[in-house]
């Protein structure tokens, strides 16, 4: 059963990243995609919009405890279950007790930066629904500065590169000091470059759930204010606030090519995991770039097929170091 988790229903919830998770090395695999799967958990909670915010943040403070072993009581997630309209989200939350056990089975390190890592996760969906609470299609809340922005990528999506790290740095690389503080840092860009990738170009669709994850002073700048960005005929004047977030998502991508590159040449299977959301990512941005990105008619997204190319090339090219090297720089240009 506990192989069904973190496979068949981790392949349902994402199949997107599903693939990097299967690519991992054995060490790892096991402990990084129980991670994964409990932050998929918390994260349907936080977004099931059918159900009051009062009752996300009950469901999900309930969930910390159990997630950090101080308490044992059963979830209230029955509402929330009642509530999915995706049938995998729904098992998600079905099968929540199945995965904690998985929890308590790790070795207590590993266990620990899992809980660590969730620990932070949680804290920032918790931020983005109290943030957010009120916000609706015709009352449109924004992030108020740059430092809102870093801090919510951080909690969300940049804390799992230093779980990546510390995890991969124990069990496939123990004692060599690769898990410097150099490495943790671009590890911690890495996510925060991944999560910017998201926020940038699921733009429209979160500003018609009256979220705005371009901070209020960008907009500002460049004569705007939220709701203008609800009309594709703004792309010219919002270009000014919007390339400065797609440079710096290119130079977090770029930091987390850096860390795959900087990885143990041997550890082909884990530079291979790290690869392809790099990449993949940087082809979303290319994209960005040359899109209206306030039309709602049209999502960026690289397709199926541009995925299969982009694994099938990394593989290919991955005994030739200079070009396997060039791929990133060929994505973004």
């Amino acid at each position: 059963m506990s192989d069904e988790l973190l496979t068949c229903l981790l392949r349902d919830v994402s199949r997107s990243f599903y693939l990097t998770m299967r690519m991992l090395p054995g060490p790892v695999r096991r402990q990084i995609s129980l991670a994964y799967l409990l932050a998929r958990t918390t994260d349907t909670i936080a977004d099931t919009e059918l159900v009051e915010v009062p009752l996300r943040l009950q469901a999900l403070a309930a969930l910390r405890e159990r997630i950090l072993g101080r308490d044992s009581a059963l979830l209230p997630l029955a509402q929330l279950r009642g509530s999915q309209g995706v049938p995998a989200e729904r098992i998600l939350l079905e099968r929540c007790e199945e995965s904690l056990r998985l929890l308590l089975d790790l070795e207590e390190a590993d266990r620990r930066l899992v809980r660590e890592v969730l620990d932070v996760i949680i804290s920032g969906q918790e931020l983005d629904l109290k943030r957010f609470g009120a916000a609706a299609a015709d009352q449109i809340l924004a992030l108020q500065t740059g430092e809102e922005l870093d801090d919510y990528t951080y909690r969300v999506a940049g804390c799992v590169g230093e779980f990546w790290t510390k995890m991969c740095a124990a069990h496939l690389w123990p004692g060599t000091g690769l898990e410097g503080e150099s490495l943790t840092r671009q590890g911690v860009r890495f996510g925060k470059g991944l999560q910017l990738v998201n926020i940038l170009r699921d733009l429209p669709r979160d500003l018609r759930k009256g979220r705005c994850y371009v901070p209020s002073q960008f907009l500002t700048a460049a004569g705007l204010v939220p709701k203008d960005l609800l009309s594709a005929q703004n792309e010219a004047r919002f270009r000014p606030a919007y390339d400065p977030l797609l440079a710096l998502a290119e130079g977090h991508l770029a930091a987390g090519w850096e860390y795959t590159r900087s990885l143990p040449k041997g550890q082909i299977r884990l530079r291979l995991a790290c690869a392809w959301p790099v990449l993949i990512g940087a082809r979303t941005l290319r994209k960005l770039r040359h899109e209206n990105m306030l039309d709602a008619t049209r999502r960026v997204k690289v397709s199926r097929p541009e995925v299969r190319s982009l694994i099938l090339r990394s593989v290919f090219l991955y005994p030739f170091a200079r070009p396997w090297n060039a791929q990133f720089g060929k994505e973004w240009s």
